[in-house]
C-alpha cells in the first residue's frame, strides 16, 4: 500500500501537495483505493474517492522502539553520491542530515544552495514513504566544521591508524539518546578538520582496514548502530 505524508487536515480530510497527487493519478494511477498517510507522526489509512479526495478511515496505532536519535554529518558530495546517501540514510533511520564543507569536497555550493536543500528533502520524503517511516529527516543548511557541536556521543569516521575501533566505542557508549556521526569527503578530512572535530568532543574511530567508498560509509555505520542497538 503506498505512503503518502500531508501536512494538512481539513474535517475528515488530509491534503496531499499536488505532486503527491499527481503521482497518485498519473503514475499509479489509482482510482478509488486504499492508501496510508501519515500525519503529525500518526499514521491513518485512508480511502481515495472518485474525486481523489482522502477520506479517513481509521488511525492505525503503531509502537515506535527507536530510542536513540542519529544525527548524519556528511561534506557536500557531488549530486549522485548525494542523492544515494540521503536515500540509504533515510531507510536506515537516520534522524537528522547536516551537510558540511570540507576542504576536499569537489563540490561547492554557492546561490543554488536554497535548490539543492529543497531537492534533497524531496529525496528525504520519498524515501520515507518507501521505508514506511512516520516521520522524516530533517536536513539543515549547510554548516561549517566549527558548527557542528552536537550534543550526545560524537564519532567520527577516520582512517588513522592505531585508533580505537567502531565497535569498541560503541558497545562501550549505549547510554546515549544520540548519536552524532561525521563522515569525510572523498580523500577524508585534513588533520586540521579532524583536530578540530576532537576539541569539540568528536571521538576518531576505525571503521575497519578497508578504505570505504564516502556514500558507502554512512551505510555501513549506521547498519552497525541498528544491529547495536537493536531489541
Amino acid at each position: 500500500m503506498q505512503r503518502y505524508f500531508s501536512k494538512e487536515k481539513k474535517d475528515n480530510n488530509f491534503i496531499l501537495s499536488n505532486e503527491d497527487l499527481y503521482h497518485i493519478k498519473t503514475v499509479m494511477r489509482m482510482k478509488e483505493d486504499f492508501i496510508e498517510v501519515v500525519y503529525n507522526n500518526s499514521l491513518y489509512l485512508c480511502k481515495l474517492d472518485k474525486d481523489y479526495n482522502v477520506n479517513i478511515e481509521k488511525k492505525i496505532e503503531q509502537i515506535n522502539n527507536k530510542k536513540v536519535k542519529f544525527i548524519l554529518c556528511i561534506p557536500l558530495l557531488q549530486e549522485q553520491k548525494m542523492s544515494f546517501v540521503l536515500q540509504k540514510a533515510t531507510e536506515l533511520g537516520v534522524d537528522y542530515i547536516v551537510p558540511f564543507y570540507a576542504v576536499r569536497s569537489k563540490v561547492k555550493l554557492d546561490l543554488k544552495e536554497d535548490k539543492k536543500i529543497i531537492r534533497w528533502n524531496k529525496i528525504v520524503k520519498e524515501a520515507s514513504e518507501q521505508s514506511k517511516r512516520l516521520d522524516i529527516p530533517i536536513i539543515s543548511n549547510v554548516k561549517k566544521i566549527s558548527e557542528l557541536n552536537f550534543e550526545g556521543l560524537k564519532i567520527l569516521c577516520s582512517t588513522k591508524e592505531k585508533i580505537n575501533n567502531i565497535k569498541n566505542e560503541i558497545k562501550n557508549n549505549l547510554n546515549y539518546d544520540t548519536i552524532v556521526m561525521v563522515i569525510g569527503p572523498e580523500g577524508g578530512l585534513s588533520n586540521l578538520e579532524e583536530e578540530q572535530l576532537n576539541k569539540i568532543g568528536f571521538k576518531s574511530v576505525s571503521l575497519g582496514e578497508q578504505i570505504l567508498r564516502v556514500e558507502t560509509v554512512p551505510i555501513y555505520l549506521l547498519s552497525i548502530l541498528n544491529y547495536e542497538l537493536m531489541e
